[in-house]
């Protein structure tokens, strides 16, 4: 009997703990302010902001406070400006737009180099073969991401390459949220579309290491960078990519526009 009225003790203390966190995160989430001079920045540097409803343009302020709340943002070898903090939190929040609710549970920091750098993260002026504007990490840079400030602000100031690198990392974080960085997006695509969608990338890959498609060239690497370069296209020019890939289009907007 005293076993029985312990267990029920324990029990009703765990739902307690449970209602008081979920008061507290509920609480917390409310006193997540967004500044008002947000509005007038990404107008003027964020062409995915420009083009929503005054409403949505709200609701995306709102998700880049939360992705701030939650999300270290670090600047190394120089100092931090609000442009930077705004850029990767707009990058993040882009993907995930139309998402009723979501959060990077595997990133906790975004490191921001001042310029591209090597496989060896140098990015010195006197290093050869600083070519990389941005990845994942893994091992002991887990749950972090690390972007070249540079590489950064070039995909939000060239309004016609289809490119954008920040956008791509999170379009691999999107990836590896199954565990694994893979170009097959489990968490995104329903299952009855992984073949037809496989069917469809190897053929716009064949496109892209053949010299016929306007498709990034780093996109034919890989499964893993064709996700992601596509992915930026698709946020970057979408009436381009709808015009010119029908088909990949189609396919991108079941995964991203949900």
């Amino acid at each position: 009997m005293l076993y029985i009225i312990a267990i029920s003790l324990l029990l009703i203390l765990l739902i307690f703990t449970i209602r008081s966190n979920k008061k507290r995160a509920i609480k917390n989430i409310e006193k997540i302010s967004v500044p008002n001079h947000w509005h007038s920045v990404l107008k003027d540097n964020v062409l995915f902001y420009q083009k929503l409803t005054e409403k949505e343009q709200q609701l995306f302020r709102e998700k880049m406070a939360g992705f701030l709340a939650s999300v270290h943002i670090r600047a190394i070898k120089f100092e931090l400006e609000e442009l930077d903090t705004l850029l990767v939190a707009a990058s993040a929040v882009i993907p995930v737009f139309r998402f009723p609710s979501w959060q990077y549970t595997n990133l906790t920091t975004v490191l921001i180099y001042p310029d591209y750098f090597d496989d060896d993260l140098q990015f010195d002026s006197k290093v050869a073969h600083r070519n990389i504007g941005g990845l994942v990490g893994t091992g002991r840079f887990e749950n972090q991401m690390i972007l070249s400030r540079k590489a950064l602000h070039h995909g939000f100031q060239n309004k016609t390459d289809k490119g954008n690198t920040a956008i791509h990392e999170f379009i691999h974080l999107l990836d590896k949220l199954d565990g694994v960085i893979d170009g097959i997006p489990e968490v995104l695509l329903d299952k009855q579309y992984t073949i037809p969608y496989l069917q469809l990338i190897h053929k716009k890959i064949e496109e892209i290491n053949n010299d016929d498609s306007d498709i990034r060239n780093y996109g034919g690497t890989s499964e893993i960078e064709f996700l992601a370069v596509a992915g930026e296209y698709f946020f970057e020019r979408p009436k381009l990519m709808k015009r010119k890939h029908p088909d990949l289009y189609k396919m991108l907007a079941s995964c991203f526009i949900k």
